[in-house]
């Protein structure tokens, strides 16, 4: 094994690397908190880095298919030379052992078993060539095709390329019967022994987090015992924080009190007054972050989140969540400054709607607005939208649109597509010259000269398709020319979108009916309109149990992972605090034995002990796919009525609801209700899912055991402001009486004033006359 423990060393080190570039790249973004940082406590000092596996730990094992990996279809790999790849990564804690591919695959019964094969590559490395008999070709074929450990790195990629030909004379390298199906089913092997890491700071987030692992996020809280809500505060901008770098992945946090865990990494948020059992710390002088190995797991991590009191654990949490610069094994943070309060709708994983956006903020690189080849993959740009944009009466959202090509020799069907998510939006054509779409234009660009690079064409995109997490698909087709007799090459030909693009949101107002639980379920909406949630409040049941904290944590990670910020300004409260924040959006969590909260809302909330039995209107999402989520009207047309349904929970419903807040109108809240805390993970299993996602829709989400139904209330108001005039166009659209009437008293006041000038001029005309 001595061949591979050099990798994850260099893993270590880059991890370090990584995380001081993501601390610089937070703390140039947000407001500083200057942290000066004193020296390590006694017992807390930093450990030289591991060399060597721990001892006495099996080799662990390891699965991921395909689809696992990001593939979720069938590839095909066509022509003489078609190649896909397959990217995977090994955490900074892991050192690999053993790795194998199982391949599931079929082939063209057309291929020339001597001149055509599979090759199979590592990081570039080939480290099999399968052959394609004839025996074999057209039938499901599978394969262990073992990969040399020394190969794996940090980020790797594995590369399926068809060597295909199916003549020995003059062959058309684009013929039909050249290709190969990859089955999503394929999987990926890894054998891995833990490699334990430094107690060093500089590693954050790891060992917690690793951007390595594409799995869930699961990652323990430890609480001496039942946390007071300074203690929940701290620990729930910790757990946005990991909820913001998990991001697609989604993140849950386990809570125990007392205990640390048998095995693994976790967070432990406490006072030095109050510890877990078996954790031992020197005095603690102010907010403080450390990290150490787990008692019970010397394979393990705990992150401490240390303080006097509240403001102290709040202090080291902030710290941490924006990244400030640590080292070592512990850092008391002399001075941490409050950061200014954010501003609406500045959410950094948002698309801002106060300017023109240009597509090099929307991007990770600019090298993946770029492409090569006659078959190109397509260039994705997410754009992450709030989720009130009022478009109403508006014909879609403005791109300023600039793109570069290889010009074509001649006219032929070289196109740009440009879709949202699936949807298709337009084509233009690739003849060196933007589209026109009248007579007059075409003229003009006529008299220019063909092919200027980059070309500008302004769009319109539809709002139809677009939702809270969408993604804006370049696809170039390039013709490949008519090859001569025995001429299998051609010209190479690239593309790609100027980063210089924009796209402009700021012509639109924010407003939208509510509750909507669709915008709550994508985005957090209303609750991450600020980014650092300082509207908002939880409330916790009276007595709350690990596995309802648990569940607090788990809504702000998924609260951090739609903002990418952590929620430094959010409150825990409990239900005899509520009407001290009755101006904020309140999340409240519970069930009717535990929250008094549903008791005392029963009336207004779409179910409760006061509504067992109230009418719905189930909406027809159903019997469709998700609807826009930017509504062109927005009073919900989403869900029109099919059927009025009597709703009575049963025993281990989980229910999610949304109203307007008793307490002020214009704020929302957003109930979740269980009758045992623990189940609601089947809720976030559902929540995580983009399939089960789409029907969280209306102002009730029921969880009937794994089935997921959407209710909509008779209960409908309004968030955001309209401008003046737009307000009153609005107003008057969707109340035709009170525009009847207000004509009808113009015509009447007109009419008056009308009469009340001709009686003057005709007094006038007498008086002149006499």
């Amino acid at each position: 094994m001595k061949h591979c423990l050099h990798t994850p060393l260099i893993s270590a080190a880059r991890a370090r690397c990584a995380s001081l570039a993501f601390a610089l790249t937070l703390l140039a973004g947000a407001a500083h908190a200057q942290v000066p940082v004193t020296a390590p406590p006694p017992g807390l000092q930093a450990e030289p880095a591991a060399a060597q596996p721990v001892p006495g730990l099996p080799l662990q094992r390891s699965r991921s298919t395909l689809k696992q990996l990001g593939l979720d279809y069938e590839v095909t790999l066509r022509g003489i030379q078609g190649t896909a790849g397959i990217p995977f990564s090994i955490r900074s804690d892991q050192v690999v052992d053993h790795a194998a591919l199982h391949l599931k695959y079929t082939y063209s019964p057309a291929l020339l078993p001597d001149l055509s094969h599979l090759r199979v590559t590592v990081n570039d490395v080939t480290v099999a060539t399968l052959p394609v008999s004839v025996e074999e070709a057209g039938r499901p074929v599978e394969r262990d095709v073992a990969i040399d450990p020394r190969l794996v790195t940090d980020y790797n990629r594995v590369n399926l390329q068809l060597i295909g030909h199916y003549t020995r004379e003059c062959e058309d390298p684009d013929h039909t019967s050249l290709w190969a199906n990859i089955d999503s089913a394929s999987y990926l092997e890894l054998g891995w022994l833990p490699l334990p890491l430094s107690n060093d700071l500089a590693l954050l987030p790891v060992p917690f987090f690793d951007s390595r692992d594409t799995r869930r996020l699961e990652l323990p809280f430890v609480f001496a015992g039942q946390p007071a809500n300074g203690q929940l505060q701290a620990a729930g901008i910790v757990s946005s924080w990991f909820g913001a770098l998990a991001g697609y992945r989604g993140a849950m946090f386990p809570v125990s009190t007392g205990v640390l865990p048998v095995r693994g990494n976790a967070v432990v948020v406490a006072t030095p007054r109050n510890l877990p059992a078996g954790l031992v710390l020197p005095e603690v002088a102010g907010p403080t972050l450390a990290v150490a190995t787990n008692p019970n797991d010397a394979g393990g991590k705990l992150l401490l989140v240390l303080g006097r009191d509240d403001a102290e654990l709040r202090a080291a949490a902030t710290a941490l969540a924006l990244g400030a610069p640590l080292s070592g094994a512990s850092a008391t943070l002399r001075e941490v400054k409050e950061v200014a309060p954010r501003k609406p709708y500045d959410a950094p994983n948002w698309v801002p709607s106060d300017r023109p956006v240009r597509f090099s903020e929307l991007v990770r690189s600019t090298s993946e607005l770029n492409v090569v080849g006659y078959n190109p993959d397509l260039i994705r740009i997410g754009l992450q939208l709030p989720p009130d944009l009022f478009v109403w009466r508006k014909d879609g959202i403005p791109v300023d649109l600039r793109y570069r090509y290889t010009l074509p020799e001649g006219a032929d069907k070289s196109a740009l597509n440009i879709s949202i998510n699936d949807a298709f939006v337009t084509t233009l054509p690739l003849n060196g010259r933007p589209l026109a779409t009248s007579v007059p234009r075409q003229m003009w660009q006529k008299l220019g000269a063909r092919g200027a690079m980059p070309i500008q064409q302004p769009l319109l995109l539809p709002t139809g398709p677009l939702s809270a997490s969408s993604q804006l698909r370049f696809h170039f087709f390039f013709d490949r020319p008519r090859a001569e007799e025995c001429k299998n090459t051609f010209p190479d030909v690239s593309a790609s979108i100027d980063d210089s693009s924009t796209i402009d949101l700021s012509g639109f107002a924010h407003y939208m009916a509510m509750p909507n639980l669709a915008a709550f379920g994508n985005a957090g909406f209303p609750f991450t309109r600020m980014a650092d949630l300082s509207e908002s409040a939880l409330v916790m049941p009276d007595n709350a149990n690990g596995d309802d904290v648990a569940n607090a944590l788990a809504l702000l990670g998924r609260m951090g992972a739609s903002t990418g910020y952590p929620a430094l300004r959010t409150r825990f409260i409990q239900a005899r605090q509520v009407d001290e924040h009755a101006d904020q959006d309140l999340l409240v969590l519970g069930s009717r034995r535990s929250q008094p909260l549903f008791a005392r809302w029963a009336e207004v909330m779409p179910v409760g002990d006061g509504a067992q039995m109230r009418g719905f209107s189930l909406s027809d999402w159903l019997f469709n796919k998700m609807p826009a989520f930017l509504s062109a009207d927005a009073r919900r047309t989403d869900l029109p009525t099919v059927a009025e349904v009597g709703l009575r929970p049963e025993p281990g419903d989980l229910l999610l609801m949304g109203f307007e807040s008793p307490l002020r109108k214009g704020r929302s809240v957003v109930a979740l209700m269980a009758d045992e805390p623990g189940h609601v993970s089947r809720l976030f299993e559902a929540w995580f899912d983009p399939e089960r996602l789409r029907d969280f829709q209306g102002s009730v989400v029921l969880l009937h055991g794994e089935k997921v139904r959407s209710l909509a209330g008779n209960q409908t108001y309004y968030v955001g402001e309209l401008p003046p005039l737009l307000a009153l166009r609005w107003f008057f659209a969707h109340h035709p009486l009170w525009m009847a009437l207000g004509v009808g008293l113009a015509c009447l006041l007109l009419a008056m004033l009308a009469g009340w000038l001709l009686r003057r001029h005709a007094r006038a005309r007498l008086k002149v006359a006499g």
